[in-house]
């Protein structure tokens, strides 16, 4: 489920490193984090462990606060500011995105130095394939939204970083794509039903019939959050 590993990215700036998504509880991994030099600030793109189960321990290693849209999921110091503010770390301009879908904490951010920006969009984006909708705490229309969120955000210029796989030259072009393939798994969660299936499970034996069984599961707590959100938009 993480494909290569899961990414933490270190953005340089005057006062040191901040560290997007601190990763796993894995020792060596962490270490390796703290020893590229000081941290002034980590950030949580949202809740899930393979982001931020090490967060207490890189806290011990680095000293470094770490902020998080939802704390108490994320084990972070303090809570990120609202969506649009601006995060100054010398020399780099961090902005806040609420980008909510993947999990109901997800945020993305812009950074910029004033010559590169890139995007930062943990698990809403992907560097390859796509991402999961967590049903219940995932939400297809909000997700959707959060898409065209980065869509109308991205320049073609930006580099994308995500949370897993590799960085991607396009962002805009990445976040167009995949707001496409959403709309046409919701074409084929319709058709399927048009069919006759009735539960998740059909309509994933039908729609993910060439995806490996073992992202099965997966795959259908997708369809879950396909099928609520049919419900409340389509008639």
């Amino acid at each position: 489920m993480t494909l290569d590993g899961t990414n933490t990215w270190l953005l340089a700036t005057g006062a040191g490193a901040v560290v997007v998504d601190p990763g796993p509880d894995l020792e060596p991994h962490l270490a390796a984090v703290a020893a590229a030099g000081p941290v002034a600030l980590a950030v949580v793109t949202h809740h899930h462990a393979d982001h931020c189960g090490g967060v207490e321990r890189f806290r011990s290693l680095t000293g470094a606060p770490v902020l998080a849209r939802d704390v108490s999921r994320s084990g972070g110091d303090g809570p990120l500011p609202a969506a649009g503010s601006t995060l100054d770390v010398q020399g780099l301009d961090i902005t806040v995105l609420d980008t909510p879908g993947h999990t109901a904490d997800s945020v993305s951010l812009v950074a910029s130095d004033g010559h590169t920006t890139v995007l930062l969009t943990g698990d809403t984006v992907l560097g390859r394939g796509t991402t999961v909708v967590m049903h219940p705490d995932g939400n297809l229309g909000a997700y959707l939204e959060s898409l065209e969120v980065l869509r109308r955000t991205a320049a073609e210029r930006w580099r994308l970083l995500p949370g897993h796989g590799p960085v991607r030259p396009d962002a805009r072009a990445v976040v167009t794509e995949y707001l496409a393939h959403r709309r046409a798994r919701l074409d084929e969660v319709r058709a399927a039903l048009d069919a006759g299936a009735r539960t998740a499970r059909d309509i994933v034996e039908i729609v993910y019939a060439d995806v490996d069984r073992s992202l099965w599961p997966a795959a259908e707590r997708t369809v879950e959050a396909a099928l609520t959100y049919l419900s409340s938009t389509d008639r």
